[in-house]
């Protein structure tokens, strides 16, 4: 009898849906392997890659790598919860194997870095297979102003997959998507305002934003030093935690994690129950919650979500307002693309990731030559997508490090903390606050602070489909998802996942709408 024969189909997670739990209940089992599941993701990739276009490229040793891990497990030894997972990451993070790390340029194609990124180097040594590199919106969206998320030169124009050329969001576009439809188990991206909240919510995920310093950001292709994160993007949030406590944590080349107030980094995933919430005080700031012609079901969904709260036995603490919003909606650095401070990291950060390449094929080594490549190299779309913000990165009148750049930093964090974030929560004596995910990332990123999204509904089928400038995504329309979003004070990622957990057991929004494309590739295929 064949394996295939052997294996009810029913006896296989539906890859769809399947958590790190699932999966590693069946390697435990020898139900299937780790070469097993890197054979069905990478078919579901090249099912529907050619219409969403959220993968760059696969791993070529995917396979290999599977098979290791697979000799190890066979030989009784596991390396934790990752062991044998497949997951896919942003092609903005570095790999020293035969994948690219582009930011989805070909400023950086074939640019090979001195060692894995910190990031990638802890999911390998967990055991997780990295099985490619996700599309994003190119340079995480730092170079243009009339670009389109998840777009790049190399990967193509990625789509969500709940409704036909859905807009993915971005900048972590095809880690939204990957995880939405099981293209992997999980994807990691990256955020500087918004790049892992917004995708996250916009592809029904789970998704954390953590604090500036929680995880390092060596050799991954930076925009701001004092905002760049790297987080997960899940179908669970469990299984976010367990990828966090994987990829946190200090390291030498990045002296933001310094800051890291713990000795051990906790086990996100330990407090993951339904009973989170108990005793819980959670506030709204109300001042900061807007209301649009078109966002009326992400507003009703909210407000109704509160009994939810009460129901699972947090106190409510509502108009709980930040204190001083009209000085941050007047403060100038509150958008990133045209922040002072994020400018002058872009151009230092960026010369320094080229610099710190072992093989750069383009030899750029500074911003003034990655603008000079953008607008020479025909593939990079230039200029029917323009480089305004690097133009406006080049002609700051400030550095990195000099007296101007240093009282812009401490404006921003002051409109980031005591102004918006921190002030709530200290005025009201507070856990921590809620808030559509679509209006949670630019308070949060100018100061480093986490967020921590979960899903909350979808926009119903009479929702008018509303195409972007270009006519090539759909920006709002029938079945999009959206989350809310938890904020919390500097490194308290542990309590935050201990209340959106407890949030999504009783809310399970995630299973209330299919995507209308979903791979048909399933484990049972390949074995």
């Amino acid at each position: 009898m064949s394996l295939m024969e052997s294996v009810p189909r029913m006896a296989l997670p539906d890859l769809l849906y399947a958590t790190i739990d699932d999966l590693q209940s069946g390697l435990a089992a020898g139900t299937f392997t780790s070469v097993d599941l890197v054979k069905a993701y990478v078919a579901r990739i090249d099912e529907v890659n050619p219409v969403l276009h959220a993968v760059i490229e696969t791993n070529p040793d995917a396979l290999a790598i599977a098979a290791s891990l697979d000799a190890e497990r066979a030989d009784g030894s596991t390396r934790g919860k990752l062991h044998g997972i497949p997951i896919c990451i942003k092609d903005n993070i570095a790999t020293l194997d035969k994948m690219n790390n582009t930011a989805g340029s070909f400023a950086l194609l074939g640019a090979i870095p001195p060692s894995d990124s910190t990031v990638a180097a802890k999911l390998k040594a967990a055991g997780a297979i990295i099985i490619g590199k996700c599309n994003l919106s190119q340079w995480a969206n730092y170079r243009s102003s009339n670009s389109t998320n998840g777009w790049t030169s190399r990967g193509g124009q990625t789509m969500g997959a709940y409704y036909p050329m859905q807009d993915p969001s971005g900048s972590s576009s095809g880690p939204g998507v990957v995880s939405s439809i099981g293209l992997a188990a999980a994807a990691v991206g990256t955020e500087t305002s918004g790049s892992i909240i917004s995708p996250s919510s916009k592809n029904s995920l789970t998704g954390i934003k953590p604090s500036v310093g929680l995880t390092s950001r060596y050799l991954v292709v930076p925009i701001s030093q004092t905002q760049d994160t790297i987080g997960p993007l899940t179908r669970t949030m469990m299984d976010a935690a367990y990828i966090l406590s994987v990829i946190a944590g200090e390291d030498s080349h990045d002296n933001y994690t310094s800051a890291i107030p713990f000795e051990t980094i906790p086990d996100y995933a330990a407090e993951c129950t339904s009973e989170g919430l108990r005793n819980a005080k959670i506030g709204i700031p109300r001042n900061a919650i807007t209301v649009s012609s078109t966002n009326g079901p992400e507003i009703t969904a909210f407000n109704a979500s509160i009994d939810v709260f009460k129901k699972l036995g947090a106190t409510i603490v509502d108009n709980a307002d930040f204190p001083d919003l009209a000085g941050y909606l007047n403060f100038t650095g509150a958008g990133y693309t045209t922040d002072p401070v994020v400018g002058a990291d872009f151009a230092y950060d960026v010369a320094n990731y080229f610099n710190e390449m072992t093989t750069n094929p383009n030899n750029i080594v500074n911003l003034q030559q990655l603008i000079n490549f953008t607008e020479t190299y025909p593939p990079e779309d230039y200029p029917d997508r323009n480089i305004a913000t690097w133009l406006g990165a080049a002609s700051l009148n400030i550095t990195m490090g000099d007296a101007d750049y240093y009282a812009a930093l401490l404006q921003q964090y002051y409109y980031g903390s005591n102004a918006t974030i921190l002030g709530a929560l200290e005025t009201y004596d507070l856990d921590a606050l809620i808030i559509p995910s679509s209006m949670s990332p630019g308070y949060a990123a100018i100061a480093g602070y986490p967020i921590v999204t979960v899903p909350l509904g979808y926009y119903p089928a009479t929702t008018n489909v509303t195409y972007n400038s270009r006519g090539t995504l759909v920006e709002l329309g029938p079945n999009f998802p959206f989350g809310l979003s938890f904020y919390g004070r500097r490194f308290s990622e542990a309590t935050l996942v201990k209340y959106a957990c407890a949030f999504e057991a009783a809310t399970n929004y995630r299973q209330l709408r299919d995507p209308y494309i979903i791979p048909n590739i399933q484990l049972v295929d390949v074995m």
